[in-house]
């Protein structure tokens, strides 16, 4: 069993619902967590609120929307756990969705949602993470270390130069801070929390949207038990790859049982 772990609301409803339908495609049950243990909501603005001029750049394709209604008629949306309730031990895997609008901070500043991401770090399960689900994990310690629980790890998350940065100079006119979770970028921040600078990954330097029939044009970054993505755009060959690895994990637990 998988556990999404989600915030209060405004997360990106591809980042969660792809790889969600994935899952259940693949038969792997899963369950959701958030703050309160409340039905929580994507970015209304990336379900219908929209971006005008902007949409074909900005806004949440069509089938990935898709993807995301049927994921709110799930059982398991609909009664999620709260992150106090939860005992990581129960679950085989863990998926950490992204979003940047406020939000995103129940998550990504949560005591709870870190004690939740470091057991699967010291049990050395599966986990993965998109976007700025990528900072809770540069967050989370190590308590053996006192390091985060990326180091030694190469990973990529939504990128400065091409990414962050340009959305918000885009937008910044009118919809202000919006593109901008925290002062610092994801990338700065989940930069100082790796080994070396040369272990964050940015991917092609023009990116693609990725779909279902083509999943390749996606970049991701795994590194053993971990995979991370950077955006919207790869979330397909994100989910291929999740998928990939929950099948690996079950073959070598039968191989060695």
């Amino acid at each position: 069993m998988i556990l999404i772990l989600l915030p209060t609301r405004d997360y990106d409803p591809t980042e969660s619902s792809v790889p969600w339908q994935a899952m259940r495609q693949a038969g792997i049950e899963v369950r959701f967590a958030t703050p309160e243990g409340l039905p929580a909501y994507a970015d209304p603005r990336l379900v219908d609120g929209g971006f005008g001029l902007l949409n074909p750049v900005l806004m949440t394709r069509k089938s990935d929307l898709a993807s995301y209604a049927r994921m709110l008629e799930d059982e398991g949306f609909r009664q999620p756990l709260a992150y106090a309730d939860v005992d990581p031990a129960q679950f085989s895997g863990l998926l950490i969705p992204g979003g940047h609008a406020k939000g995103m901070r129940s998550l990504l500043e949560s005591g709870q949602a870190r004690r939740i991401a470091r057991h699967f770090f010291k049990t050395d399960k599966p986990v993965a993470a998109v976007c700025h689900g990528v900072l809770l994990l540069a967050r989370t310690l190590d308590p053996d270390t006192g390091r985060p629980v990326l180091d030694g790890h190469k990973v990529t998350a939504l990128v400065a130069s091409t990414m962050e940065q340009p959305a918000w100079l885009l937008t910044g006119l009118w919809l202000g801070r919006y593109y901008r979770t925290y002062r610092q970028t994801v990338e700065y921040e989940v930069r100082a929390a790796l080994r070396q600078p040369a272990d964050f990954q940015r991917g092609p330097w023009l990116s693609k949207r990725d779909s279902a029939d083509k999943p390749e044009r996606g970049f991701v970054v795994r590194d053993g038990q971990l995979l991370t993505a950077r955006w919207p755009g790869d979330c397909h060959r994100f989910a291929t790859e999740w998928v990939r690895m929950l099948s690996e994990q079950t073959t070598n637990a039968a191989a060695t049982a």
